[in-house]
């Protein structure tokens, strides 16, 4: 049985609008996303607390500070509600020591759609130690395959800012930490709906992490400014970076082919620690995005997975339609739980 890990304090993250296409419009990755996961999972472990060294391994201190003390200045300085910014800049950013939280959230955060309220930091830090805890339980030897039932999602988030819904790198975090602990070469495989922009980065330059994602076109949706084909990677990491963009509307057949490609990229690389970024949201009734997969589909994408036979962490990244989510990510998890694994991470 695929052991899954939670916190409940990952509830605490609960803004109550975000700015969608010119309009304030009620937050989609609210709370209850967990409560339809762990209706279709039942039992879960109780995430462990890891502390802060896997976070600073991954995120930049100053960021993480911000992170922290984010809604108490905007408390403080006389607003009300969740922190929201609105300048960002455009060109690019130098470290400036601002006073304001309104510049402050404008340094770190690149969209409107991803409000810090009362208990976001308190939630995202229980999102990465319920990964972490995930990932310890494999490094112990004690399973070949976890799920880490995050929330907030991570996958939008860089080393130094914020957005997507993200703030903490779940997937960076444990990919640095199978890393350090010398059980890569490490893949990441992003399969969430939209292009995982924070993740990319922060692997960029880096020639032990292989990054390909599946998702779709940044021409026509969200992050746009990461995830075309032509990123590959630079320096030492030249070539460790695999974009594999689809248009609006692909359906299974189109998915099936860059997921086979995807997977041939991972075996490629001598994988011996995958992590999957899984999103729901490539569903065909997800409210913010436009692919047209079925829940038998997320099995199919998890059968592919499985028969890789590596030993694989998966961390919960996407999915807004409430009333199917859990049995999406139940399908999924089914079919990476359906080939066996034979080995051990070693």
């Amino acid at each position: 049985m695929m052991q899954t890990y939670f916190s409940p304090q990952q509830a605490a993250h609960a803004p109550l609008r975000e700015l969608n296409n010119g309009e304030w419009v009620d937050f989609a990755e609210t709370p209850a996303r967990l409560d339809s996961v762990l209706r279709a999972l039942g039992d879960t472990l109780v995430a462990r607390d890891f502390g802060m060294d896997p976070i600073l391994a991954v995120h930049d201190p100053d960021y993480i500070a911000f992170l922290q003390s984010a809604h108490d200045e905007w408390i403080a300085q006389g607003r009300s509600g969740d922190a929201i910014g609105y300048a960002f800049p455009v060109r690019a950013r130098r470290p400036l020591n601002h006073k304001r939280i309104d510049a402050r959230i404008g340094q770190y955060g690149f969209d409107a759609a991803s409000p810090i309220a009362a208990g976001t930091w308190e939630a995202a830090y229980w999102g990465a130690q319920s990964a972490l805890s995930a990932f310890e339980t494999m490094a112990s030897g004690d399973a070949r395959r976890a799920f880490a039932l995050c929330r907030p999602p991570g996958h939008h988030c860089g080393r130094d800012y914020f957005g997507g819904y993200c703030y903490l790198n779940n997937a960076a975090i444990v990919a640095r930490q199978a890393a350090l602990r010398g059980l890569g070469p490490v893949a990441i495989l992003d399969v969430d709906y939209h292009h995982g922009n924070g993740t990319q980065d922060i692997f960029y330059e880096d020639k032990d992490v292989l990054f390909v994602s599946i998702h779709a076109d940044p021409v026509e949706d969200y992050p746009y400014f990461w995830g075309h084909a032509d990123e590959t990677g630079t320096g030492d990491g030249a070539g460790k970076t695999v974009n594999l963009p689809l248009p609006r509307g692909t359906v299974w057949a189109g998915y099936q082919a860059a997921l086979a490609q995807a997977l041939e990229t991972v075996r490629a690389h001598d994988t011996r620690f995958l992590i999957v970024s899984y999103g729901a949201d490539t569903f065909a009734e997800d409210p913010i995005s436009h692919f047209k997969l079925t829940t038998s589909d997320m099995r199919e994408i998890g059968t592919a997975i499985g028969a890789l036979d590596l030993p694989t962490l998966t961390v919960m990244e996407g999915g807004y339609k409430i009333e199917a989510l859990g049995d999406n990510v139940a399908a999924f998890l089914a079919g990476l739980n359906k080939v066996a694994c034979t080995g051990r991470p070693d």
